[in-house]
């Protein structure tokens, strides 16, 4: 590694220069990498709500369904509006009342089904727009804003299309505003804790390059997810800030050793930060690669992302990072001034006085923190997390209050199926408590409408590959209790009937989601919690030491995801996921740098009350700096974006932050002086022979 600093150093100007051009390609590439805005579309293909999506795009043209409702037109404007939308690209078809019966006959002689279905009072009726791809597809989403130009004030459009259109459009919106606000917050946490005024702008500049790369990388990937895309760059921001600072420090003591050779002090600094950045960073990256092991593919995309963001920012920062801090070396050391940091005397001592005291709180504190961490409520529909402003929701409380329709639901069965059977299933399922309405091809050729009103293409729009399609609507709102509840006996009721039927819509895709959620909150958390045992256990050679520091960073976890219980907050599902292991991944390094000063001062021979008074006062400020930078990163977005579940999340983080910081500078330290004999007992080498005390008795003066 010697070799390689020096040869970063000679050779820092080409550096620069060859990062520079990589910026052309990570540009294209992040231009041309997909986003996707719907979550659902990352639940396993082996479900059968997901199978069931699969034949509706394949078989039937039908990659998503949306509801236009008009109001005050008369049948002429109504269908030519039908005609304008139907050549839209990416809309397959539409469905109205002229596809079914003809508009001279009067409605008092159509089937109440039929009336109940695509009209709602006098003045307002409703067409479903089939798209041809899916939900979240970029064919779909356009399609949704021509609709829009197309249909007038009087027009509402709903569907989960239009939802992710207008996240789509807010987060276009919002994105740059997110970075700008992290990084004005780094700066400023930065300008007031270290000395060089200039430094802050060299360190955003890096940064800046480091998540370029990330984000053009992932053109590689083909797609990100939305989330990914909003909280990937603020995550790299304040995770590898740290890194940073860590050069900064090792080369300002290695430019004390070597005054006259900054090129030398640079090369050291290099080459004792790549020693220290690795023991951090691999806690990190492994806690974002965790996120690999959810079924819900949401998981992988995030992972992924982040734990390249990782690898990419220590990159960045032994190769970009001296290389601009050596060009701009006499600017940095010009323009100074004083830190706003504490010195932390004080703190550090009442810590080690009162370290039983402050073991008993620990203890005081987990189990109403546990308590609410396991209690804690979380929601799972999509509109929950959307302003009530957007369109699409204002469309959707229409579709609720004009047509009693809160999610609709497809049911695939053979079209060998007996009329009869099919029938029985149609009325089984329309006794159903909070079923609104059953369409299905069987159900209106009889008595009042004679077969040959109904067009050919009818015919194969609902029949086609083996399957005939059924439309079921609901009054319940999606992942709620009554719903799940409706989609299970719909699932029993269809399985009856055909053993081979599918069920898939919003709501059955939902109750799936939470089936998953549940299993991928265990697996990431048991996976991330081992990962970065063994990690610990590697870096101390120890088997005690992981466990009291994951136990304290999992203490914070559950104090940062158990308050939302006690101040009846309801947070989006993700976060009870994907939190935990953020949380621990990122701040369990503060953990390690203290426990390592601690090990450090013990074999210089003080007593353990002394060393630990000193890691603290070391350590603090390093801690303190790398949390208020994490903070400052998350909070302002947190307090700023109109996406809750964006805001949530970045709140979450924020705190989290704050709450592993205060964990580890004042229970850390008590759990490793009340643990000390257990850890010198079960650690390999933790104190060397020669300037170790293990005993933890006073020693000379002279050894201090």
């Amino acid at each position: 590694m010697g070799k390689i600093a020096e040869k970063i150093v000679k050779y820092n100007k080409l550096i620069l220069l060859f990062a520079v051009i990589l910026l052309v390609p990570s540009i294209f590439g992040y231009f041309n990498t997909g986003i996707n805005y719907d979550i659902l579309s990352y639940l396993p293909d082996d479900l059968s709500s997901t199978k069931a999506e699969k034949i509706l795009t394949d078989e039937f043209n039908c990659g998503a369904l949306s509801m236009l409702i008009l109001e005050n037109m008369d049948n002429k404007d109504i269908t030519k509006i039908k005609e304008k939308v139907g050549n839209i690209d990416g809309v397959k078809e539409i469905l109205w009342i002229d596809d079914l019966v003809n508009l001279s006959i009067p409605k008092d002689v159509l089937p109440k089904d039929l009336t109940d279905f695509f009209y709602s009072g006098e003045n307002s009726t409703m067409l479903l727009i089939k798209l041809e791809e899916g939900t979240g597809a970029e064919k779909s989403l356009n399609a949704v804003e021509s609709i829009r130009k197309i249909a007038s004030s009087q027009a509402f459009l709903s569907g989960m299309s239009g939802m992710l259109e207008d996240t789509k459009n807010l987060l276009d919106t919002e994105m740059p505003i997110y970075i700008a606000i992290a990084a004005i917050s780094i700066l400023i946490v930065l300008e007031c804790t270290v000395e060089s005024t200039i430094i802050p702008f060299i360190f955003l500049l890096s940064l800046g390059i480091a998540i370029i790369y990330n984000f053009g990388s992932n053109v590689f990937l083909g797609e990100i997810s939305y989330l990914t895309k909003a909280l990937a760059a603020v995550l790299q921001l304040a995770v590898t800030t740290d890194y940073s600072i860590f050069l900064l420090h090792r080369y300002e003591e290695e430019k004390e050793v070597s005054p006259n050779d900054k090129n030398l002090a640079m090369s050291k600094a290099i080459k004792n930060t790549v020693t220290s950045v690795f023991g951090s960073s691999i806690t990190t990256f492994a806690g974002f690669l965790a996120l690999c092991v959810m079924d819900l593919g949401l998981g992988s995309d995030m992972g992924i992302v982040m734990a390249k963001g990782v690898v990419i920012g220590v990159l960045c920062t032994v190769t970009i990072l001296p290389s601009l801090m050596l060009v701009f070396d006499k600017q940095i050391s010009k323009y100074k001034h004083k830190t706003l940091l504490p010195t932390f005397s004080k703190v550090s001592s009442f810590v080690v006085k009162h370290y039983k005291k402050f073991v008993i709180s620990f203890v005081v504190i987990l189990i109403p923190a546990y308590f609410g961490y396991t209690h804690a409520g979380v929601y799972y529909n999509l509109t929950d997390t959307l302003p009530d402003s957007f369109n699409s929701i204002i469309s959707t409380n229409k579709m609720r209050d004009d047509y009693n329709m809160e999610s609709t639901n497809f049911i695939l069965v053979k079209d060998s199926l007996e009329a009869k059977d099919l029938n029985k299933m149609v009325k089984e399922i329309e006794n159903l408590d909070g079923i609104t309405s059953v369409m299905c091809l069987e159900k209106y050729i009889g008595p009042a409408i004679n077969q040959d009103f109904l067009p050919s293409d009818i015919t194969s729009t609902l029949k086609s590959g083996g399957y005939e399609q059924i439309l079921v609507n609901s009054e319940y709102k999606a992942a709620r209790d009554e719903c799940n509840e409706q989609v299970e006996k719909i699932n029993a009721i269809v399985q009856k009937y055909d053993k081979n039927g599918l069920v898939s819509g919003e709501a059955p895709l939902t109750y799936d989601l939470i089936k998953i959620a549940s299993t991928d909150f265990t697996k990431v958390n048991i996976v991330s919690v081992i990962a970065i045992f063994v990690i610990i256990a590697i870096i101390f050679k120890s088997i005690s030491l992981p466990v009291i520091l994951v136990a304290v960073i999992e203490c914070a976890i559950f104090i940062n995801l158990g308050i939302p219980y006690y101040t009846g907050t309801i947070e989006p599902f993700i976060a009870s996921i994907v939190l935990g292991t953020i949380q621990l991944g990122a701040t369990v390094d503060y953990a390690i740098l203290l426990t390592s000063r601690f090990r450090e001062e013990r074999n210089k021979g003080l007593d353990k009350k002394e060393a630990m008074t000193v890691a603290i006062k070391s350590s603090a400020p390093s801690i303190l700096t790398s949390a208020l930078s994490f903070f400052a990163a998350t909070i302002g977005v947190g307090l700023y974006s109109k996406l809750e579940i964006i805001s949530s999340l970045c709140t979450l983080m924020s705190r989290g932050a704050l709450i592993s910081m205060i964990m580890i500078i004042f229970i850390l330290p008590a759990m490793l002086l009340l643990f000390e004999k257990v850890i010198i007992k079960t650690s390999k080498n933790f104190l060397d022979n020669k300037n170790g005390n293990k005993e933890g008795k006073p020693v000379l003066a002279g050894n201090n």
